[in-house]
């Protein structure tokens, strides 16, 4: 049987993860900042949407269940949110999956502690640091843990700001999120197979917006696009 061999995880590592994420965390303290004022108007307390920042680190989740939040729940609404959040946090599972020939030979506790920290922008960055021989398994924590803490305190700043802005959308605070995230996709692209699963992703999230309620154009244009993609990605 084959012994995995050790993967290090220094604090080196972890300083030069924190290192190479330094030039995103503007977009990610403007992200941050977004969700802060956006709850504001919700009416979650400072505390309320810090402990979420903290606890659920999942920005574009979070964006989506602030969307969806309500004052008068119901068991029907309670399980349309979860179902949406859960579908939009599915790519998870597939980035978590990606880390495992590298993180896996770790221990269970540090590993699994470490994937507390997974971000689609460590994640992207982690990949491409073990694709060009990096090893230390410090670079995925410390990236992921700047990401975390600038996150958290953008959350605070956003919601003390955000409180005397009647209406963030006024100032183009809603549109943070798409910049942010066509801002992590381009450097993902590989050439012009990636463009079908893109487009049809967005033609078909465009289309359902406007024929169905809610947030279900995200759930119908991401199966739409994966399903595309599934086409084209072995350029057969």
């Amino acid at each position: 049987m084959t012994k995995l061999r050790p993967v290090p995880l220094t604090l080196s590592g972890c300083l030069q993860g924190a290192r190479a994420m330094l030039p995103l965390m503007p977009g990610i303290a403007a992200f941050g900042m977004a969700f802060g004022a956006a709850s504001v108007q919700k009416g979650f307390s400072f505390a309320e949407a810090s402990l979420s920042s903290a606890l659920v680190f999942a920005g574009l989740a979070q964006m989506v269940a602030l969307e969806g939040w309500t004052q008068h729940w119901s068991a029907a609404t309670l399980v349309a949110l979860g179902f949406l959040t859960f579908t939009v946090n599915m790519r998870h599972v597939l980035m978590a999956a990606a880390l495992r020939p590298w993180l896996g030979p770790l221990p269970a506790w540090q590993s699994y502690c470490a994937l507390l920290l997974l971000a689609d922008n460590n994640w992207a960055a982690s990949l491409r640091y073990h694709a060009e021989g990096g090893d230390d398994a410090g670079y995925f924590v410390g990236s992921g843990f700047l990401t975390w803490v600038v996150w958290v305190l953008a959350t605070m700043a956003g919601h003390i700001i955000g409180g005397g802005i009647p209406d963030p959308k006024a100032i183009g605070i809603d549109l943070v999120v798409p910049a942010f995230f066509v801002a992590m996709l381009l450097p993902n692209w590989k050439g012009r197979r990636e463009a079908v699963g893109w487009g049809v992703a967005a033609a078909v999230s465009i289309a359902v917006s406007f024929v169905l309620p809610g947030w279900w154009f995200i759930v119908i244009g991401a199966l739409a696009g994966a399903f595309a993609g599934g086409f084209t990605d072995d350029g057969r």
